[in-house]
């Protein structure tokens, strides 16, 4: 088995947040009152300076700066950690900072841009005042509009709005208002997903009334017509661009790319140099603890070689989001392995009209994508 070696990323993980969404599973903690800027950034930079060391030689492509609040931290903060990756970039390398429309992160978008950021993803989730509230967000629509608007003045040529729909009492013409505003505003990359309650939320705890399943599925195929008439493309499940904004770094996720991480509960993916084992690992998630393991230089806690199987179901479960599939030779390429490792359930998934073989490449039909949990089920070991 011989693995060509594919793009790198660099994941970057910051905890903090003002506040805990009710809906969120992301390793987020609420921000004490003073945030422990000096000594994570300490840990980050240690950090970074082992999950470098993993990859001697290779250029990093993109950065995503996620979180939490990223945007909390100030930007003087993010240009240090970049300054220590200036010589690992390729050159235009794709930076993604998460951002929030507060208005103290708005001020501070022109900063995040001269400190080498390029490119922003505002959770802006919707812009009606009840349903803001119901997800327990801390800004209003003004703000929210405010947000799009900044990050044009501040110099970010292509950026992110995360829409939520299928929200507690939302309604149809409810979701096409919010989507309808959004357009407005001219993204050049749109998140467009739909809630789901996730296990320890407070959400999946105490669950809000939600649209039904018929109601979620006429707003997603509404939202698709309405997209599309606007001229964004949907490249990905949950992800729409005007041509030529298309997302890098989650792009490299969804072809089975490698990405190193750093911070409080960060996730890596990595192909060894001699193309023989990929490795996933992670961070320890409490804060604290990671910060002092990494200064203590052990930052990872868990680190697992992956199997055939494994690498079969997780290459799958990447490349079948993608609107476009995947040519057969780029299985071969990140995993090692013949396509013909696949060929009991691809021909499955064909035969029941959930996949389509032509030259060579494989994709999702619009069936397939209506039922891609199930699709993914014949790719289990």
């Amino acid at each position: 088995m011989h693995i060509q070696l594919p793009p790198l990323a660099l994941y970057i993980h910051i905890p903090w947040c003002v506040r805990k969404c009710p809906y969120c599973d992301f390793n987020s903690h609420a921000a004490p009152d003073d945030l422990p800027v000096e000594s994570y950034l300490a840990a980050l930079r240690q950090d970074l300076v082992m999950e470098l060391a993993k990859a001697p030689g290779r250029l990093i492509s993109s950065i995503f700066i996620g979180g939490g609040t990223p945007s909390l931290f100030p930007p003087a903060a993010i240009g240090r950690l970049l300054s220590d990756l200036e010589a690992r970039l390729e050159p235009e390398a794709e930076i993604t900072l998460e951002a929030n429309p507060g208005t103290m992160e708005q001020d501070r978008f022109a900063g995040f841009r001269a400190a080498g950021v390029n490119r922003l993803s505002i959770g802006v989730q919707s812009f009606d005042p009840e349903k803001l509230a119901r997800l327990g967000r801390i800004h209003g629509r003004d703000e929210a509009i405010h947000a799009a608007e900044s990050a044009v003045a501040a110099g970010f040529s292509t950026y992110n709005l995360d829409l939520m729909f299928a929200l507690p009492g939302q309604s149809l013409p409810e979701m096409l208002e919010d989507l309808e505003q959004a357009i407005a505003l001219q993204p050049p990359h749109l998140s467009h997903y739909q809630l789901t309650l996730e296990p320890n939320t407070v959400f999946h705890a105490h669950p809000p009334p939600l649209p039904d399943d018929d109601t979620a599925w006429a707003m997603q195929q509404a939202a698709s017509e309405l997209l599309a008439r606007h001229g964004y493309g949907n490249y990905e499940v949950s992800a729409w661009s005007l041509p030529g904004h298309r997302c890098g770094h989650n792009l490299n996720y969804w072809a089975f790319g490698d990405y190193l991480a750093i911070g409080a509960g960060a996730h890596g993916k990595l192909t060894d140099l001699a193309g023989t084992s990929i490795t996933r690992y992670r961070k320890a998630k409490v804060p604290a603890i990671y910060m002092h393991q990494t200064m203590a230089g052990r930052p990872d806690v868990e680190r697992r070689a992956l199997e055939v199987e494994d690498l079969k179901l997780e290459f799958m479960m990447n490349a079948l989001r993608l609107t476009d599939g995947f040519p057969a030779s780029l299985f071969e390429q990140r995993t090692g392995l013949a396509l013909e490792e696949l060929r009991r359930p691809l021909d499955e998934a064909i035969a029941r009209g959930w996949l389509e073989q032509r030259d060579d490449h494989i994709r999702t039909t619009s069936e397939g994508r209506c039922y891609l949990n199930e699709v993914l089920t014949l790719f289990l070991p």
